[in-house]
Order: structure tokens, then sequence, then C-alpha cells
């Protein structure tokens, strides 16, 4: 054991930090009737669904067919992972019940010494995109019911487990009124769909969005761009993978891949200089690993220089002045990655329950990693940073762990 007490309080994550632990990237499973029960009656038949064919429960939008595993978990109901494609069978009844039930969570979390975990969508799209599958009407009122359940969610975890709010992205003025809704609700940021030009509307780093951005600030949300967040950027098995490879191989190569999606993304914001324009707005690069970022940073500066391009900040100053990255399978490289572009901006997540997921033993999978890191280089990657960029008041949970 290492000088820095890594092991000082007993129960899981816990046990690596002496602050309560924020898992920054976590998934919920949409029980069937998220939608149909809170769906007026004009929608109750045309609001994402489940359906029985052939002895499987399927999802259904707008009456159309939605090609998606049934419960988007490869943790399984007697708490065992399943591996390679095999999550892909497994319907809500055969996974573990933290992964759709909030009270079987906030169990779960206790037992894996989580204080508070930020959660995303898995039915519509990471970032939404499968809502252009609805008409206005279905995909607007389809939002919404998402975002009132999310925000009912998060109150009956007594504020341990906070959802991002899903955004109408397709409309930057019903946007900016749903972040202001979400807010008023209490839900503590916002999840966008990272490529809307895809469906002909100006890209990201558009003056078009400024409404949004400011409601954002002035609310205090972060924009979370998870990896997947788009139809070009979401795959399984993504673009040039070489032909005749088995499905483990296609998901290996394929969730590699949309990490390097967010690389994408990342890189087009920075170079886009929208955040010059909105120097408050936080961003979030989520489930992307950190690796990547120093050589994106140096390669950026580089080729802009290469470029004769002008620009107010390096991107190196631009990332540890307003992006964020999260991180969960990364061992070998992570503490030098977080010495290169800061504790302050990197934070660490599981991807519950997802076939990613750091599961079992989450805190044996870090814990040498974590051994190596100063006291406060734990406190900010294992929570505080989290905390600080989600506004997390997570006293309660810590004054009764002591």
């Amino acid at each position: 054991m290492s000088q820095q007490s890594v092991g000082s309080r007993p129960g899981g994550l816990s046990s690596l930090v002496d602050t309560p632990v924020v898992d920054a990237d976590t998934h919920l499973s949409e029980w069937y009737d998220l939608w149909t029960s809170r769906a007026p009656a004009s929608l109750k038949d045309r609001v994402p669904q489940v359906r029985k064919i052939n002895d499987r429960y399927e999802w259904f939008i707008d009456g159309q067919l939605l090609n998606r595993e049934g419960a988007s978990s490869a943790v399984r109901k007697d708490g065992s992972k399943a591996y390679g494609m095999d999550f892909k069978a497994l319907q809500l009844a055969d996974v573990h019940a933290g992964a759709y039930d909030v009270n079987s969570r906030v169990v779960f979390m206790d037992e894996q010494g989580v204080a508070a975990q930020i959660a995303y969508p898995n039915l519509l799209g990471f970032g939404g995109q499968k809502s252009m599958q609805l008409e206005p009407e279905v995909r607007n009122a389809s939002v919404q019911i998402f975002n009132d359940a999310m925000a009912e969610l998060q109150a009956d975890s007594g504020n341990r487990i906070y959802p991002m709010a899903m955004m109408p992205w397709w409309d930057v003025d019903l946007s900016a009124k749903e972040a202001e809704r979400c807010a008023a609700m209490g839900l503590r940021g916002v999840n966008m769909n990272s490529d809307p030009h895809e469906h002909g509307l100006p890209n990201l780093g558009s003056p078009h969005y400024a409404p949004l951005w400011e409601v954002c600030v002035d609310k205090g949300l972060p924009v979370n761009f998870h990896i997947g967040a788009s139809d070009d950027s979401m795959t399984w098995f993504g673009r040039g993978l070489w032909p005749g490879h088995p499905d483990g191989v296609k998901l290996a190569y394929g969730s590699l891949m949309l990490f390097v999606g967010n690389m994408r993304v990342m890189s087009n914001i920075i170079l886009s200089g929208f955040l010059d324009r909105h120097p408050d707005l936080k961003i979030v690069s989520v489930e992307s690993g950190v690796g990547w970022i120093p050589f994106v940073l140096e390669g950026l500066e580089y080729q802009m220089q290469e470029a004769a391009m002008k620009y107010e900040r390096t991107p190196q100053e631009v990332f540890q002045q307003q992006i964020y990255a999260c991180s969960w399978f990364e061992r070998k490289s992570l503490l030098q990655t977080i010495r290169s572009i800061g504790a302050d901006n990197v934070m660490f997540e599981t991807d519950f329950p997802h076939p990613t997921c750091l599961y079992p033993g989450a805190a044996d999978y870090v814990r040498e990693t974590a051994e190596e890191m100063t006291p406060d280089e734990r406190r900010k990657i294992f929570g505080g940073t989290a905390a600080k960029l989600y506004r997390l008041d997570l006293s309660t949970w810590h004054s009764k762990q002591h």
C-alpha cells in the first residue's frame, strides 16, 4: 500500500477516496411503460412502447419496430455479466433490477460505494437521435415525457441518480425552453446530439444554437456529448471494419471506434471557436476515455499554426477551461494523462450496466492506479470534479457514511 492512504474507508469504490464517489456515466434501461403511462390519450399508441412478438418484448416507436436490444444491460438478474454479444438476448426481466428500478439501483450504489451517478438514456439514442424517426408532435412529446420521468426518478432516488435531460435538438427554441424547464425540475445537465447538421440543420459551431447555450450557462447546465450521440457516430460495428469478422470482433472494433467519434466531435468544437463566444459554457465528452486527449490537443495546436488559423486560446487552454472527459477502462496511461490535461477535467465512470461496463469489481480494477495518485487527484477524479460540475450536494450521503 502506498503512503497515499488508499483504502481508509470500507465499501467498494468508496475505499479509494475519502470523499463521495460520483460515477459520471451510467445508463438507465427504459422500463416498458415509461412513455405510455404518461402520454396523452391521443399519443398513447404512438410513443415508444413494447409489444410482445414471438415471446419477446420488442420496442416500437410510432408503430414501427425499433431494432434495439431489449434491456440495454449486460448485467444479469443474478449479478453475473454477459460477455460478447450475449447481452442482446436479455429482456428486462433477465437483467439486474438496478438497470431500471430506482430503489434497486440505490441499493446497488450503496453496495458499490457510490454516492451519486450521472445517467444517460438508451432507447432513443445516446443523443436522442432516434427521435427523428417520430413525427414532430410525437417526438416533442416523447422527449418531454422522458425528461419528466427522469426528474421523478432523480427525486425518488433521494438525489443520488442524476439523469441528463434529453433535448429536442431539431428545434433550438424548443431546446432552450426545455432546458429551462428541466432546470426548474432539478435536472443538472443536458444531453445533446453531436451532429444535427446530418438532418439539414446548422452545425453546432453556428450562432444558431446561442439561445440554448445561453440557457445552459444561465442555469449551470453542462452540455454532454455521449459517444454514439448521432446517426453518424452510432454504430456497434463502425465504418472501416474488414469484412468477414465474427460478431465478437465487430463488437470490439465498433466499441473502440465510438471513442474516435468523440475525438472528431471535440476537435470540431475546438476548431469552430464557438466556446470563445460562450466562455462559461461547460462541455463533457462522455464514455470516450481520455488517453487520446493530449495527443489531439497537441496535434490541433500544431495543425492550426500550420493552417495559419487565428485563435484566442490554445486547444489546451480551451479544454482546461471548458471541457471535461470520462475514463473507466484506462489504467496503464491514466496517471500520465491526468497530469498532462489536469485532474480538474477528468471524471471517473463505470458505464453500468452496459457491455463495456466496469463490472464486477470496479474498485479492484482501478485500485492500483488510484494508489499512484495524490489524494487531491483521487478526490477530483473519483467525485470532486463531477460534484462541482453538476452542482451535486452529497453532504447527506457523506455524513451517513461516517
